[in-house]
């Protein structure tokens, strides 16, 4: 891994330990307008008519786009966006939020084109690109510390990720969860045969917990904090980060919709380095904001900010650029290797899934 993956592995870790003391089909809605052509005679020869909108501009014409954001409510600058109105006020066009449980399903609504920027974890994200789908990676998020953890049921018996042999164990399928979930069941000598697991979407795990159905779960909030209720914290993502299992919360845009906005595309990135400015440099605002959207306690919000790692808008280019690649590159072959996907593309391929301009343009200003 290049040097500045280590160093984001060395940032995941110390902030993890200073603070801790701390993953439907339809049509989409970026439609085109286009400008009717001024088809007047002109009587008086030495008057210029004015020249015709071309189809590139016209095409480019964002007054009547409604621009559909995708959203996993994960704890990250898009909360606080949403809370602050900062979507309606700084993309200058209607903005549509639209809600999903996991990254597959993220996936599927980017492929039909029912939205055009969504939030996902780096796990679905490196499947996406796998499997073809058509868009960029323009931002990241949040890099995953113990806000998504391994729980067991206490009556399971289990304390260690040894235990889970011959377990039942749910996990929201192609997430960072089950990415996380694979690697600590192969650094402690398991295969995925030693253990059942299940593909469960998040609701459908505490449901499952409830009745006694699962043994453990890798899951994030906020149903991870209803099993840590009455559960057993086994190993988190914050822990894996120290044995160079790196996972993040990415932000993909279509890559047709970006070409034809890019504006919109701009101002979104906008949008997130104003958002994270708040998360970074006054928690507890953030914690508020938060909790108010999530509809949880402000103590509980401000915990779970402390289970991530955010990065300043400057910060981001040199971490898209050098690490995520290279990451997104190792979870596809990880995902061939536990027959996920049959293949993986070249390094090449994910690079070029990368696109920083847009980043760069916001920065600029």
């Amino acid at each position: 891994m290049k040097q500045r993956a280590k160093k984001l592995l060395t940032l995941t870790i110390a902030a993890t330990a200073s603070l801790s003391l701390l993953a439907g089909c339809g049509q989409s809605s970026a439609d085109t307008s286009t400008a009717a052509a001024d088809n007047e005679d002109i009587e008086d020869s030495s008057v210029s008519a004015e020249p015709e909108e071309t189809e590139e501009e016209a095409s480019s014409d964002a007054s009547d786009v409604t621009v559909k954001i995708g959203t996993m409510d994960l704890v990250n600058g898009d909360l606080i966006a949403r809370y602050e109105d900062l979507y309606e006020q700084l993309l200058g066009v209607d903005v549509e939020i639209v809600s999903f449980d996991s990254g597959s399903d993220v996936n599927t609504a980017l492929a039909s084109g029912s939205i055009d920027i969504s939030e996902l974890g780096s796990s679905p994200t490196a499947l996406g690109i796998s499997n073809g789908l058509e868009y960029e990676v323009i931002w990241i998020g949040d890099v995953i510390g113990s806000a998504e953890t391994l729980v067991a049921t206490e009556e399971s018996g289990v304390t260690s990720v040894e235990d889970l042999a011959g377990k039942t164990v749910a996990t929201p399928f192609a997430s960072t969860a089950h990415y996380s979930l694979l690697n600590a069941l192969e650094l402690a000598g398991l295969s995925e045969t030693d253990v059942t697991v299940l593909d469960m979407q998040p609701d459908d795990i505490y449901a499952a917990w409830l009745r006694g159905d699962i043994d453990a779960a890798y899951v994030w909030y906020p149903v991870l904090s209803e099993l840590q209720e009455t559960g057993v914290n086994i190993t988190d993502s914050a822990q894996l980060a120290d044995q160079g299992i790196i996972t993040a919360d990415l932000v993909v845009a279509r890559t047709e919709f970006a070409e034809q906005y890019p504006e919109i595309v701009e101002n979104y990135i906008k949008v997130q380095i104003q958002a994270n400015e708040v998360l970074l440099d006054d928690p507890e605002t953030a914690a508020t904001e938060i909790a108010s959207v999530l509809e949880i306690s402000e103590e509980d919000a401000a915990d779970q900010i402390t289970q991530y790692v955010y990065l300043k808008g400057e910060e981001q280019a040199d971490y898209l650029n050098d690490y995520i690649a290279d990451a997104l590159k190792a979870t596809a072959d990880f995902l061939v290797e536990q027959q996920s996907i049959t293949s993986a593309p070249d390094l090449e391929t994910f690079v070029n899934s990368i696109n920083t301009s847009y980043l760069e343009a916001a920065l600029a200003e």
